[in-house]
């Protein structure tokens, strides 16, 4: 009677400690999803932030390398329009172009995290929630009517990333996407005149269109770090 009872306490302990383990584990991968929006900046928008947005969204896969530091993939498909009506600025013969594009990106990025990034593990000063930086690099194809833009891009922002509970986190964040060319904004002959309008020779950081992401994702954490050692071979 008492082995029996004695047996059945053991076996209650082994499960809230197999159980206890499983919870507190850490993961190496998350996957998900982003929505949000995008926007143009170039010869017919020279400044404005989250002028003409238009909706942008993708997969998003990230591998934590440690607290701090994560490299992250993304798969996009956005929208970017721009008009020369209405703006300020004036073109060579009082030319007037618009253009609306669809954009495909596969991108990498590393980032990295202000704080230790974590619900667990509070004696190593971790938080559930962090700012973090990123820099990449990426590649965008835009298909046009006449033409098709496809060229390299440098991702360069900020965000923050929540984790809400084990395994589940939110995150918001802002890119800008450098590209290296000047005719991301030209589909067609109808705009051809915004391919550098100006006709001023151009290097890496000038006379080069761009575009931005503003971004919320939902990822799931997956890939265990380690596991408890009677799942160990």
């Amino acid at each position: 009677m008492v082995s029996s009872f004695s047996r059945r306490v053991v076996f209650m302990l082994l499960l809230t400690g197999l159980f206890t383990v499983l919870r507190a584990q850490e993961y190496k991968y998350e996957i998900g999803g982003m929505a949000g929006g995008a926007f143009y900046m170039g010869d017919v928008n020279k400044g404005a932030l989250f002028k003409d947005m238009n909706p942008a969204f993708g997969g998003v896969f990230r591998y934590n390398a440690n607290f701090r530091w994560a490299v992250k993939a993304d798969l996009m498909w956005g929208r970017v329009s721009g008009t020369t009506a209405g703006g300020e600025q004036v073109f060579p013969g009082n030319a007037e172009a618009l253009f609306r594009r669809d954009f495909f990106e596969l991108g990498g990025q590393v980032e990295f995290n202000f704080f230790a990034y974590s619900d667990k593990y509070a004696y190593a000063n971790t938080k559930r929630l962090s700012p973090y930086v990123l820099l990449g690099l990426g590649m965008t194809v835009a298909p046009g009517k006449g033409q098709t833009f496809a060229g390299l891009n440098l991702p360069l922002g900020v965000g923050v990333k929540y984790k809400v509970r084990n395994r589940i986190n939110l995150g918001c964040e802002f890119t800008f996407r450098k590209l290296f060319g000047d005719n991301f904004d030209v589909t067609d002959d109808s705009n051809a005149i915004l391919d550098n309008p100006y006709g001023i020779d151009g290097s890496v950081l000038k006379n080069r269109d761009w575009y931005s992401l503003l971004t919320l994702s939902v990822t799931w954490d997956f890939g265990p770090r380690s596991r408890p050692c009677n799942n160990s071979k």
